[in-house]
């Protein structure tokens, strides 16, 4: 952390939550003093970026309530004070929750989401809900609602998504932490593209109670930061049982007491064994995408393999733990979305509108959303005709194929990890589309597996790459020590160079 500056202004700028917590308690700095610190960086820069969709207005009291209650008592909880930027499909009672759909926008539901309670609960100060792909259906983070999001290291490319919006506010400093949701990529392409960290918890870790669903079975929150240090620190946060969402039983008696944070590392590649899943570097339609920038991502992925073997891992060069086809052949987005949204619709009070369907069909989303849902044949699914639908059903089964075969490949190659790229391509330039078919999304996905991705380094021209491992089920304490080690041997975070209102936003 900097030094307080001679004028008693604290830098928020690359700082992290131990650094912070540090300035709190030797009194150089209080919550409220860092929340108006990154609400000022937010007015600067989000003409630029596009980043947040909205501020909470009861940030700074909030802050000035933490700063009360420290004086008497302490820390209120291991994220007291940290400003968090949460994506604007977590229902908050204190903002507006929209999925970046104009339709939504201004309602304000009841409750929080359970991950914002926790968060809040550990001493977060919310400070504003970030842009998305619409309705999360895309990677290329565009709304209605909040337009199109930029990314910091050159605005004029995407950031993927659909949680581009935390990733851009957090790589940018806009935030000090941020949550996503990942239903295939979401947390981890858009922190590969932005020189962040993400992780996609196991399923059962995380509840989804509150947060706009895409497809249930797929969903889940995860942190999105700047280091791993802070990444360790958020899920310790975001974790635990909720009796309104049964898939978190899963994770009790999974969760390391002394948490997550007792796995940094610095050490922690030394003896490990890592796979890598050199197939998922080919792109998936070589004659449609750039070959340099395929050619670019594994590059700057082999140097990171280098730095890992050089830090005292076995790399173990080429595994293939699943069939490509049998993995993508376990998606289900087509099936849930129209069920699972209805059903969020039917609990949220008085909303504008009352179904998928009338929301496409009203002409207010964003033109290539709504043609995807349209071209996608989502809104004609026969939702309660699901239990029968052989389709979904094997779809479903398939699901413990790909499980079974991750964790029959970890046994038989002796592998803590596997590796290999998020995306086969960089970021494209807007107006282009993020090609999906490029994301390596699945395996973590379907099959309910954890996964980190951290940064590999930048390409030639500066653009962000980062590379995924993916664990055992609950294994986060082993990913959490294979991250820290690789980071600190490496040190890959460097900060993107933004203007302020530079007329591209």
């Amino acid at each position: 952390m900097d030094d307080p500056t001679p004028d008693g202004e604290f830098d928020p700028t690359e700082t992290d939550i131990a650094e912070i917590r540090a300035a709190f308690a030797s009194s150089t700095l209080t919550a409220e003093r860092l929340t108006a610190e990154y609400v000022a960086r937010i007015d600067e820069y989000d003409d630029t970026l596009n980043a947040v969709l909205t501020l909470n207005e009861g940030a700074k009291e909030r802050a000035r309530e933490l700063d009360r209650r420290f004086e008497e008592d302490g820390f209120v909880g291991p994220l007291h004070g940290i400003p968090t930027i949460v994506k604007d499909n977590h229902d908050t009672a204190d903002m507006p929750t929209t999925a970046g759909a104009s339709a939504l926008e201004g309602t304000t539901p009841s409750r929080d989401a359970a991950v914002v309670e926790r968060l809040r609960d550990a001493g977060a100060v919310i400070l504003g809900k970030a842009n998305l792909q619409e309705l999360s259906f895309g990677v290329d983070t565009v709304s209605s609602l909040g337009g199109a999001t930029r990314n910091p290291y050159d605005t004029d490319r995407r950031p993927s998504g659909s949680s581009g919006g935390t990733a851009v506010a957090v790589a940018s400093n806009l935030a000090a932490i941020g949550t996503g949701t990942d239903t295939c990529s979401s947390v981890r392409s858009p922190p590969a593209f932005t020189n962040t960290v993400g992780v996609r918890p196991t399923m059962g870790l995380v509840s989804r109670t509150g947060i706009v669903p895409l497809s249930m079975t797929q969903d889940t929150a995860g942190p999105i930061t700047r280091t791993v240090a802070d990444a360790a620190r958020t899920l310790d946060a975001m974790v635990g049982y909720d009796p309104a969402d049964p898939i978190t039983a899963t994770g009790v008696g999974n969760v390391p007491d002394e948490g997550y944070t007792a796995h940094l590392d610095p050490d922690g590649l030394n003896g490990a064994r890592i796979g890598v899943l050199r197939h998922l570097f080919e792109p998936a339609n070589p004659d449609e995408v750039d070959a340099e920038s395929a050619a670019a991502v594994e590059a700057a992925i082999d140097d990171a393999i280098d730095e890992i073997g050089a830090a005292g891992a076995t790399v173990v060069d080429d595994v293939e733990l699943v069939d490509p086809e049998y993995a993508d052949a376990a998606r289900v987005v087509g099936h849930e979305c129209k069920r699972d949204f209805d059903r969020y619709l039917a609990e949220r009070d008085d909303p504008p509108v009352g179904s998928l369907r009338e929301l496409v069909e009203s002409g207010t989303m964003e033109p290539s959303v709504a043609d995807r849902f349209e071209e996608s044949g989502i809104l004609d699914v026969d939702v309660e005709g699901l239990e029968d639908d052989a389709d979904y059903l094997r779809a479903l089964a398939r699901r413990d194929g790909v499980r079974r075969r991750v964790l029959q490949g970890f046994v038989e190659h002796d592998l803590d990890a596997a590796l290999y790229p998020p995306s086969t391509v960089v970021p494209v330039e807007i107006p282009e589309s993020q090609p999906f078919a490029e994301m390596r999304c699945e395996l973590a996905a379907h099959a309910g597996l954890p996964s980190i991705v951290v940064q590999a380094g930048f390409t030639d021209d500066g653009i962000p790459v980062g590379f995924e491992l993916i664990g055992r089920p609950f294994d986060e304490p082993r990913l959490f020590e294979l991250a820290s080690g690789y980071e600190h041997a490496a040190e890959p975070r460097r900060p993107p160079s933004i203007r302020p209102h530079d007329g591209k936003a």
